[in-house]
Order: structure tokens, then sequence, then C-alpha cells
């Protein structure tokens, strides 16, 4: 969106305008963007899951350090979603197909993630079917 708006900005002669068009410019300025959302939200979007009670909820096979793990935060992926897409749709070129092709990819799989933590959290499903066990057994 600002690659556009500085774009039109430079029929006017506004100065540094024409910093958008150099793609070492945008990606530094993407990864900045990047680490402060991840940084000032994360912790933010933690603490508001942790005050939820939207935690994991851990078996006791008796393993040393295990159960230190009981309230561990689901749904972190939204920080990641987050600090990927915000500076994704504001420094990137949008009309590039492969930046549009990241985007859907990065979307849908967020979206998978986040229907999984919530059949984990909310409806406490946690069932593995009989053919995720033939799947695992043949794995070994």
């Amino acid at each position: 969106m600002l690659v556009s708006l500085f774009d039109y900005l430079k029929n006017f002669d506004f100065p540094g305008s024409g910093l958008f068009d150099y793609v070492s410019f945008r990606a530094g300025m993407a990864l900045i963007t990047s680490l402060i959302i991840s940084v000032i939200f994360g912790k933010k979007i933690i603490r508001l899951l942790q005050k939820k009670q939207m935690g994991e909820t851990v078996r006791d096979l008796g393993l040393e350090g295990q159960m230190a793990k009981t309230g561990t935060p689901t749904m972190g992926g939204l920080i990641i979603l987050a600090a990927i897409l915000i500076p994704t749709l504001l420094f990137a070129k949008l009309n590039n197909i492969y930046v549009i092709t990241m985007i859907i990819a990065t979307v849908w799989l967020g979206a998978i993630g986040f229907i999984d933590d919530y059949i984990k959290v909310f409806k406490k499903i946690r069932k593995v079917s009989q053919v995720d066990l033939k799947y695992l057994v043949k794995l070994e």
C-alpha cells in the first residue's frame, strides 16, 4: 500500500518518495516493522491469552519438566501471522503474483492452525483417528 502511495507522491516531487523503489529499503522497513509488531503486540497478545486461560493442557506421562508446560498459551501463531502479513501489505508490491500467492498461502495455513487450536482449546478434542495411527506406525 505504501508503495502505491509513494508512487503517486513522486508526481508531486515529494522528498524521499523514491526510496520505496528500492527493494532493500522496503525489506529493511518490513524487517523493522515485523520486529516491532512481534515484540510490542506479542506481549499483549500473550497476556490476553493467559488472562483468558487459553493454555495447553498436558497429560501427565511422568516426564521431567513436562508439567511446566501446563498453561502455555496456544494461538500464538496470531503473532506470527501479524508479523508477516502487516509488513507485507505495507511494503510489498501487491500486484506481484508471488506476493499474492504468499499472502494467500499464509492466510490459508494460518486459518488451518487457528481452527486446530480452536478445536483443541474450546472443544477439548484430542483424539487421534485410526488412519493417523496407521500412518504413524508406517513412519517408524
